[in-house]
């Protein structure tokens, strides 16, 4: 069985720093590139980053481009995203995803989700 369990969500002021990680179970994690989306309130699921299988490749949104930084651990099975500079417009419940295959930006590319974690940032 599946399974991806996010953690570091939280509540943080602007311009704060957060590190949300995503631990995988019950996969080959080295076979998967990983991704991070995000949705708030009443909008749809966002791409925001992604990471190929042996973390030689990233890829990311434009909102966060050199704010965020995704990276894994594969000896942990887990994969992790950097949030740095962080605005009120990146409030949202954030979804780690596993892909076997190349690094995709798009929901339905996508295999597995975690249950998501809530990030909250105030002005």
């Amino acid at each position: 069985q599946v399974q991806l369990v996010e953690s570091g969500g939280g509540l943080v002021q602007s311009g704060g720093s957060l590190r949300l990680s995503c631990a995988a179970s019950g996969l080959t994690f080295s076979r998967y590139a990983m991704a991070w989306f995000r949705q708030a309130p009443g909008k749809e699921r966002d791409f925001i980053a992604a990471i190929t299988w042996s973390g030689g490749g990233t890829e990311y949104a434009d909102t966060v481009k050199g704010r965020f930084t995704i990276s894994r651990d594969n000896a942990k099975k887990t994969v992790y995203l950097q949030m740095d500079s962080l605005k009120p417009e990146d409030t949202a419940v954030y979804y780690c995803a596993a892909r076997l295959g190349p690094v995709g930006r798009l929901k339905h590319e996508y295999d597995y989700w975690g249950q998501g974690t809530q990030v909250s940032v105030s002005s």
